[in-house]
């Protein structure tokens, strides 16, 4: 088997994973670490969109895009998915929710199937990086700002003319330097035709010159 066969064995995630260690440190361990990723990504299958510190949503997002794409590629009769989901999902409930809406929401989905947005941080109180992770196609309203209606805003208007105005003094530019250099291109073309010209008459007369003296060459032998 080739590689580009095995890798279609294996589940590849949709999102960039840090390469840097995350400062994920638990006085419980490696246990309590992960019982409280477990906790996380239950509440993000649960409420679809949650508020967190930024290392943690990071690590845990990659958990959650695994568990829903196990689940889009072998379906709620498979046992390594339906133990994985009931592993990590601490209500049991959530887990009719991952195989009957998740799973028919992100079939077809091209990109990842969660975003993850930096929230602001609010001094003294959460010195932490806090972020927002929330699952796509939520029923919530978006975070990211609607600029579809702003283009009809006066200063957005006035950029616009000023890059119309732009792109007509380079395209102007751009045709004077073409028609300056066909230009430079026929004046060397009659040049060279010139000289081509004057070649030729100079070998004409030459060749005229030579037979000349070989005829008077040939009257002082006879005489």
């Amino acid at each position: 088997m080739n590689q580009a066969d095995v890798t279609k064995l294996m589940s590849k995630l949709k999102i960039k994973v840090n390469p840097r260690k995350r400062n994920l440190k638990n006085s419980a361990g490696s246990e309590g670490r992960l019982l409280k990723i477990r906790k996380t990504l239950t509440a993000l299958i649960k409420h679809e969109r949650i508020e967190l510190n930024l290392q943690r949503a990071d690590e845990t997002r990659g958990y959650v895009e695994r568990l829903i794409s196990d689940a889009i590629r072998y379906g709620d009769c498979h046992r390594a998915t339906m133990e994985l989901a009931d592993y990590f999902l601490l209500e049991k409930q959530l887990v009719h929710k991952l195989f009957k809406v998740l799973v028919p929401r992100f079939e077809n989905c091209p990109v990842s199937y969660t975003r993850m947005l930096r929230a602001p941080r609010i001094f003294p109180d959460h010195p932490r990086m806090r972020a927002v992770l929330e699952l796509r196609g939520n029923p919530y309203p978006s975070l990211l700002p609607d600029t579809s209606l702003n283009r009809n805003l006066i200063h957005n208007v006035l950029l616009d003319e000023a890059h119309r105005e732009f792109r007509m003094q380079k395209y102007e530019e751009i045709s004077k330097k073409l028609e300056s250099a066909e230009e430079v291109n026929a004046a060397s073309a009659s040049k060279s035709d010139c000289k081509e010209d004057k070649v030729k008459e100079l070998n004409i007369d030459q060749t005229a010159s030579a037979q000349k003296n070989v005829v008077e060459a040939q009257e002082k032998v006879e005489t």
